[in-house]
């Protein structure tokens, strides 16, 4: 069956993903309608505001479901991997969105797999998905019939042999990870700047005072006081951080910004920001992380937190010798 107007996703009233009125009830999709139900569906933005990135595992979420089909985003970290498996008897096809991954089968060569190049495969086809870059990647996945049964494998010599069980590493089932439907945003839906914050610090590794002083002897680590120079002023500061005000931030750490400074010459970073208190350096961490410095981080508490630790801080400046401008 060709896939025709009907392979065009659209929004029901609730706002739940959905397939077009005229799709049939319960048809099983070939692999190649499932390369142009991922690649549209990759192209529609309807996941951006979906993902989150977790550092101890891969992070992934059931958009759509129906008899038909399901939709997969996943999120990948640097190194994170699903390890060989196969899908039972579902038939699948994936395409990555942002970054690269690499597939690996047994007595093939392994693949790079690049934005907007779709990868398809039918029932028991068996892979293992990485990503060895060294930024974040984000990829849609669609089953058909939806996913409902998987396997696992170790890899003996040039061979498969089953596990017993089925992991966490692998694409995840319906019933260890229930699916949350989406729901109508609108002004009336807009988050508060308290969701804003927990949203940010949920995708964040933070980092005591403590935890903050001993990474500053690695060389990858930079800690940076996103802090006005007013406060820095007033409250003092930390002998060794890179003063980087919160309005330049994003330009100076972006290695593919002409405004970034030399540290700044990949992705690989682990920068920690911290300002007076911590909420701030938050937001201004997932910022960072938006733009695929994956490991970058905050002080909880910031700067006050510091001080309070009894961890080394340069004294504020003399009254006298502030300016004008920041003694009201």
């Amino acid at each position: 069956m060709q896939l025709a107007t009907d392979k065009r996703l659209a929004h029901d009233a609730s706002g739940t993903l959905i397939a077009a009125k005229s799709l049939p009830v319960a048809v099983s999709r070939t692999p190649e309608q499932l390369e142009d139900i991922v690649s549209l569906f990759a192209a529609s933005d309807e996941w951006l505001d979906r993902v989150r990135l977790r550092a101890e595992r891969r992070w992934y979420e059931r958009l759509y479901h129906d008899q038909d089909y399901d939709i997969w985003v996943i999120s990948w970290m640097p190194g994170q991997s699903t390890g060989f498996h196969d899908h039972g008897a579902s038939s699948g096809a994936f395409v990555v969105a942002t970054g690269t991954l690499e597939e690996h089968r047994v007595g093939e060569r392994s693949h790079v797999i690049y934005p907007g190049k779709p990868r398809a495969f039918g029932p028991d086809y068996a892979h293992d998905v990485r990503n060895i870059s060294l930024a974040p990647a984000i990829s849609i996945h669609a089953y058909s019939p939806p996913l409902d049964e998987m396997n696992e494998y170790e890899l003996d010599g040039s061979r498969l042999v089953p596990r017993e069980r089925v992991s966490e590493n692998a694409e995840t089932l319906d019933q260890e990870w229930p699916v949350r439907r989406r729901k109508p945003v609108g002004r009336t839906g807009a988050s508060s700047i308290e969701q804003v914050l927990s949203a940010a610090r949920a995708r964040l590794q933070r980092l005591s005072p403590d935890e903050a002083y001993r990474a500053m002897i690695k060389p990858e680590a930079i800690l940076v006081d996103i802090r006005p120079e007013g406060q820095r002023a007033i409250e003092g500061s930390i002998a060794g951080a890179l003063v980087v005000e919160r309005n330049v931030l994003e330009w100076r750490f972006d290695p593919a910004s002409s405004a970034r400074l030399p540290v700044a010459s990949n992705h690989d970073l682990q920068i920690i920001v911290f300002c007076s208190e911590g909420y701030t350096s938050s937001l201004a961490a997932a910022s960072l992380q938006d733009l695929g410095l994956w490991s970058a981080t905050d002080i909880v508490g910031g700067f006050h937190a510091w001080r309070a630790a009894g961890l080394p801080t340069v004294p504020p400046a003399e009254p006298s010798k502030i300016h004008p401008a920041h003694e009201r």
